[in-house]
């Protein structure tokens, strides 16, 4: 069989293509979460996947929500304490412990950049806060309970 090099037509559809996945990247807005109003800042953006996942930086997460973190370099495990609740987990396991009790998450945390990056749900679960994300402003809302939000 000889190779024929692919027609015009094909060449255009696929360039146009390109262009149009282009530009849906480029204006693509970044997620943006809040803690009880509050901006959270981090050095690594949010993640967000097909399936309206939104990953987080586990650290400053904690930091927004006034939890501890603490991490064994040895072990490789996490440990989440925000009042008497506590969070247990290893990167790359979707097993973990709630208050000492076995849960398993949807997707196990993985690493970007150096950090811990968790789903929100799982942070929900664990720690009892409201988890609210708008698709049209790509806006994650996190609300503890009893704080009020700021303006």
């Amino acid at each position: 069989m000889r190779y024929k090099p692919p027609g015009l037509a094909a060449v255009a559809i696929t360039a146009a293509i390109a262009i149009a996945v282009s530009l849906a990247i480029s204006v693509a807005k970044p997620v943006e979460v809040r803690v009880d109003g509050q901006p959270m800042l981090t050095d690594v953006p949010p993640v967000r996947t097909d399936a309206e996942t939104v990953y987080v930086p586990l650290r400053p997460l904690s930091d927004a929500l006034g939890a501890e973190t603490r991490y064994d370099a040895k072990t490789g495990d996490i440990f989440m304490t925000r009042g008497d609740q506590s969070l247990h987990l290893r990167i790359g396991d979707v097993h973990a412990t709630v208050n000492g009790m076995p849960m398993t998450m949807k997707h196990a945390p993985f690493r970007v950049r150096g950090r811990a990056m968790i789903g929100l749900r799982t942070v929900q679960k664990a720690f009892g806060v409201r988890v609210k994300f708008d698709k049209a402003t790509s806006r994650v809302d996190v609300d503890t309970p009893g704080e009020a939000a700021a303006p």
